[in-house]
């Protein structure tokens, strides 16, 4: 079974190769989300600063019936914490709000801040200031280990070359029709893991006659497909839901797509549109510089979202 599977990071830690991921689960739902999933056997839980949720995921945590040190929790930095001070006092702010320990990874959610995502502005400085903080923050005990989320190479150089611990994941828009095979590429030669997140597209692959059709042919869901094509490219999926019948169903991939078929999800046609997602920046939208996408009203947390 899958949940019982892990992966092995460059720092020699054990990460389990499938998480739930937590966006848009309300902080007053997250800790039942948690105990469900840990029920079923996740044991990867993924939140962050901007979902607004990390007390619920926390109370989750420490109310699930399974011992602390046999979960795996993650949670990322704000996008626009670019100094050594704010992503001190951020990190501080996030134990305090879980009510945990210490986590297990903690990750730069971006490398420029949402208003400037995916501009030539990289903010290497900034991205080492904020890196350094986590650096000292597991010095301290405070997190097992750290990483990046959504930087390109050109973001990943700057850490390798000027920090003094190498990331163990990029965590990145990865699915279906939309594969970034040279990022996925890089980040294995330089023992860094994949994280994929929005495995399904935020449901586009739903509306996708072909993939319908290979996942017809394996007798298999949709989000079992993509789940799937993410673990045989070697990434750590992590789908986002808070039904446990998804769960449970996303969890049960102990299947095999052939080369063949591997080859044709390989080559889908890309996804251009993520319906009413496409206003986030990670999708393509904008940010201003109040915190609404400029692409219309759709409203958008100042932290960001990711799953």
């Amino acid at each position: 079974m899958i949940l019982n599977k892990t992966y092995e990071l460059s720092n020699g830690m054990s990460i389990p190769k499938l998480g739930l991921g937590t966006w848009e689960i309300p902080d007053d739902k997250a800790a039942q989300a948690v105990r469900d999933a840990v029920k079923i056997g996740y044991r990867l839980i993924d939140t962050a600063q901007g979902y607004d949720n990390e007390r619920g995921v926390g109370e989750g945590v420490r109310t699930c019936g399974v011992p602390r040190e046999k979960l795996f929790v993650t949670t990322k930095l704000q996008a626009f914490y670019k100094t050594y001070k704010e992503a001190k006092s951020a990190i501080d702010e996030s134990l305090r709000i879980s009510g945990l320990d210490y986590f297990d990874l903690m990750i730069i959610h971006a490398p420029q801040p949402w208003t400037d995502f995916h501009t030539d502005n990289h903010f290497f400085e900034g991205n080492l200031e904020a890196w350094r903080a986590l650096e000292e923050a597991q010095k301290a005990g405070k997190l097992k280990a750290i990483g990046v989320s959504n930087f390109e190479e050109t973001d990943l150089d700057n850490i390798l070359q000027h920090g003094t611990v190498k990331p163990v994941v990029n965590q990145i828009l990865c699915h279906i029709g939309n594969t970034p095979f040279a990022l996925i590429d890089y980040c294995k030669r330089n023992d860094i893991l994949v994280e994929a997140y929005s495995p399904v597209a935020h449901g586009e692959m739903m509306k996708n006659r072909q993939i319908a059709d290979v996942a017809q042919k394996y007798e298999v869901s949709i989000p079992q497909l993509c789940i799937r094509y993410c673990l045989q490219l070697g990434l750590l999926p992590l789908p986002k839901t808070a039904n446990p019948a998804h769960m449970e169903n996303n969890a049960d991939v102990d299947f095999v797509i052939s080369d063949e078929d591997m080859e044709i999800l390989k080559n889908a046609e890309k996804i251009k549109n993520y319906g009413e997602f496409s206003l986030f920046p990670v999708f393509g939208g904008k940010m201003a510089a109040d915190g609404s996408c400029t692409a219309g009203d759709f409203p958008h947390k100042k932290g960001g979202n990711n799953q």
